[in-house]
């Protein structure tokens, strides 16, 4: 049996932000360094789903049995929720811009 693998945070968020821009997944794990691609679809699934605090859970910690990042402040916290709230409105913001050009090509 395989030992686990920890990622940093700053990886899984910029593998996140590569998934985000289009990227294919095999490159992201070339670039990355990452050995599964089931990995970058977990942390994809998490950020779509505003579960951004389960990137930082250690190897074989599961939020939903109750733990949660004790050495996390409550600043920290905040920053999370705010990164996440700024790339939920730039994506409502592209769609918007989208579905404008869509209506102006069909009407």
């Amino acid at each position: 049996m395989e030992n686990r693998v920890a990622y940093p945070i700053h990886i899984k968020e910029l593998a996140i932000q590569m998934k985000q821009e289009n990227i294919p997944v095999r490159k992201i794990m070339e670039e990355l360094g990452i050995k599964n691609k089931t990995q970058i679809e977990t942390w994809w699934r998490w950020y779509r789903k505003g579960e951004n605090h389960r990137l930082v859970q250690p190897v074989g910690k599961q939020y939903s049995y109750g733990k949660s990042p004790e050495d996390q402040s409550n600043e920290q916290q905040l920053k999370n929720e705010n990164k996440f709230l700024k790339t939920q409105i730039d994506v409502l913001k592209k769609y918007k811009e989208l579905e404008r050009m869509w209506n102006q090509k069909y009407l």
